[in-house]
């Protein structure tokens, strides 16, 4: 794929535990239309750091997908895979300046003394102070108290002090995995990412990326949360919720559909192919379009 050269850099960012269905094309839409729309880079990550669940047939095959309904990439695929180091690094910069520390808390122990939280028990920092070793724990960063605030380009002013809301949160797990949240800032940081276009589903854990941020001293971008696709239960379109894969055969149809769900103007019948229906699509862009809710009903 083309190399683009551009201040503004997006990213399309799926987990390879399956094939991409109906709301994996909204985020990969959005983001890609939010890039092209600014003439700006798309690059393409394939967060497949926990190995359990991951595997390689499914990134192969979201990438044939994506090239089937039309997406270009811009530079190499990025595999969360193969940067460990990276992370490795990054926490040490967080550990030689002692904002993190070993936990031997079990989920169990901790929804027994927590309260809830936006995103399950708030962790109660049983073991901040204790100076546990390392190894064969999970590890912790240190939260404030102060609340940390961002403007999202469709859900408005967001604001969460993190201490009260989420507490002390994971960065490497009692398995040797690291987490979802150090991850994506050290990915988003290196890959020169300027604005995340995503679903709302992740809009809390937001201000725990920015948090990271500004410890690492890294950039923070710009956010944007869209609608995420609910199946008719309610339930957040995924493949634990069994959504069905969608069809190179049906890609104008879906694409279509995805811009609906965005708030956008369906391109006209004359453009026939994914790739043309994509380009007029990206010329029509609007942000002010997008429903400011946090999920709607598939179409």
């Amino acid at each position: 794929m083309a190399e683009a050269s551009t201040k503004y850099t997006g990213r399309f960012a799926p987990s390879p535990t399956g094939p991409l269905h109906f709301g994996s094309l909204v985020a990969a839409v959005a983001s890609y239309l939010d890039a092209r729309a600014h003439g700006g880079t798309w690059r393409v990550r394939i967060e497949d750091i926990d190995a359990p669940r991951c595997k390689a047939q499914f990134a192969d095959e979201i990438l044939r997908t994506l090239s089937a309904f039309g997406f270009q990439w811009d530079g190499e695929v990025l595999y969360q895979s193969r940067r460990t180091l990276r992370y490795h690094a990054a926490l040490e910069q967080l550990a030689e300046r002692q904002l993190t520390y070993a936990c031997t808390c079990s989920r169990k122990e901790i929804a027994d003394s927590a309260l809830a939280g936006i995103d399950g028990p708030v962790y109660p920092g049983t073991c901040r102070d204790k100076g546990l070793p390392v190894a064969g724990n999970a590890i912790r960063v240190r939260t404030r108290t102060a609340e940390i605030c961002f403007v999202d380009r469709v859900q408005g002013k967001c604001c969460q002090a993190l201490e009260s809301a989420i507490g002390d949160f994971v960065l490497k797990r009692r398995d040797g995995l690291f987490a979802y949240q150090l991850a994506v800032v050290v990915d988003d940081a290196d890959q020169g990412v300027t604005h995340v276009v995503r679903g709302a589903d992740l809009l809390d854990s937001t201000v725990r990326q920015i948090h990271l941020q500004q410890l690492l001293g890294l950039p923070t971008p710009e956010y944007l949360h869209f609608p995420v696709v609910t199946n008719a239960a309610g339930q957040k379109l995924s493949k634990q919720t069994l959504a069905p894969a969608i069809s190179a055969a049906e890609a104008c149809q879906q694409l279509r559909d995805a811009l609906a769900h965005l708030g956008q103007t369906r391109p006209g019948a004359e453009h026939a192919t994914p790739a043309g229906l994509l380009a007029a699509a990206a010329r029509n862009w609007d942000v002010a379009a997008i429903p400011k809710r946090r999920a709607s009903h598939i179409l």
